[in-house]
């Protein structure tokens, strides 16, 4: 293998990169980024960026002096993957086309949108929507965020330190209930409430209102909450459409082995857009987090130059962390319906406490709030689902 395209240029795409050289890759690495910027940072779009405290230059991932002797091809979307007998080609949006022995599939998700179109609402995913919803914010009173994900939570608990007036709206009965349980995510929407944030759960969006531009948010039950900028916090879809034909299995994502391996030898996946199967669970995951795009791609590197020989790393248990209102929020682990929830230190009341997830007698994740270093220890007792 003398070439590598490696499609998808934020972090997961830099840290595949980044894996080649250090694995003792010394043929030609070919990025590909769909947006015209070179790799940055996206968990401040939400907080210190959005706030005005990071510059763009700050967002910058690729170290001072960091050269990975990449050709770079940015603002050129990828639009298929063919095969061909001597290896792949990568046909992009502006009409050229990247050879490659090996490709590593690193094109991350695409924030889910909501279907009316008015001025004012808006998405998070890039720095282009960051600086385009800093814009609106700066000259709005009222804020509505649209699902009570994660990147929502961070955006409401922004707003609100910038003297928006804010409402949260969740189809679910609690914030990230989903991802933390009920009885969690009501402690995680005390948070916000003790901010004054409104938290509305359990009713769905009928419809926006207003002649062009946004001016209401009209609730199923009947009631409209007035908005001059609504952000749609609803998930995001791997971004995967442009593998259609090319013989690459796909379902939730690219679907991997655990090692990073596609259905396609010479052909691996890291990061948001990748589902690897989890011996753990059973079943293909997809991780949309920091922590997965930066460790991942580095065992989906070793397969692909091993052409599938290497054997997968252990796999640490999914991991994120979110700051609000000054509170850090980490957790990591599987969570699951059936879990029992314990409160270990501290007390949800205050703000600051370390909850600990068990399934039969098992540690599966844990929940902290400002408990850094008890989070830290806790972590390290999680045990995979099929460890016994």
């Amino acid at each position: 293998m003398r070439s590598v395209a490696v499609v998808g240029a934020s972090l997961a795409g830099l840290s595949a990169a980044r894996a080649l050289r250090a694995q003792g890759f010394d043929g030609r690495i070919t990025m590909i980024g769909s947006e015209p910027h070179r790799p940055y940072d996206r968990p401040p779009l939400s907080k210190e960026f959005l706030a005005g405290h990071l510059a763009e230059a700050d967002l910058v991932l690729e170290a001072d002096g960091e050269d990975l002797a990449a050709e770079w091809r940015l603002g050129a979307a990828a639009t298929g993957l063919e095969r061909r007998s001597d290896g792949f080609a990568v046909p992009l949006a502006d009409g050229t086309s990247v050879e490659a022995d090996g490709v590593v599939i690193a094109t991350g998700a695409v924030a889910r949108e909501l279907p009316w179109r008015l001025g004012g609402v808006h998405t998070l995913r890039t720095v282009d929507d960051a600086r385009a919803l800093r814009a609106d914010l700066a000259g709005a009173r009222r804020l509505v965020v649209i699902g009570a994900g994660f990147i929502g939570a961070e955006v409401a608990a922004t707003a609100r330190t910038l003297g928006l007036d804010v409402v949260i709206v969740e189809v679910a009965p609690a914030p990230f209930a989903r991802a933390l349980g009920p009885r969690m995510g009501a402690v995680l929407a005390g948070l916000h409430e003790d901010h004054g944030v409104r938290v509305v759960c359990g009713v769905a969006v009928r419809a926006l209102t207003g002649d062009g531009r946004v001016d209401g948010v009209l609730l199923e039950d009947g009631r409209r909450l007035p908005a001059d900028v609504v952000l749609a916090g609803i998930g995001a879809r791997p971004a995967v459409e442009w593998l259609e034909g090319a013989g690459v299995e796909v379902g939730d994502g690219v679907l991997c082995d655990a090692g990073g391996g596609t259905s396609v030898p010479g052909v691996v996946a890291a990061g948001d857009c990748a589902s690897w199967f989890d011996p753990g669970l059973g079943r293909h995951h997809r991780v949309e987090h920091w922590t997965g795009a930066a460790q991942r791609p580095a065992t989906a590197v070793s397969t692909l130059l091993s052409g599938g020989t290497a054997a997968p790393d252990q796999a640490a248990p999914p991991y994120l962390w979110s700051d609000q209102y000054g509170r850090r929020v980490q957790f990591a682990g599987h969570a699951g319906p059936e879990d029992e929830v314990t409160v270990e230190e501290g007390d949800p009341d205050a703000r600051s406490f370390l909850a600990v997830y068990r399934r039969d007698g098992r540690t599966t994740a844990v929940l902290g709030v400002d408990q850094v270093r008890q989070f830290t220890r806790w972590r390290r007792r999680i045990e995979p689902v099929g460890a016994r």
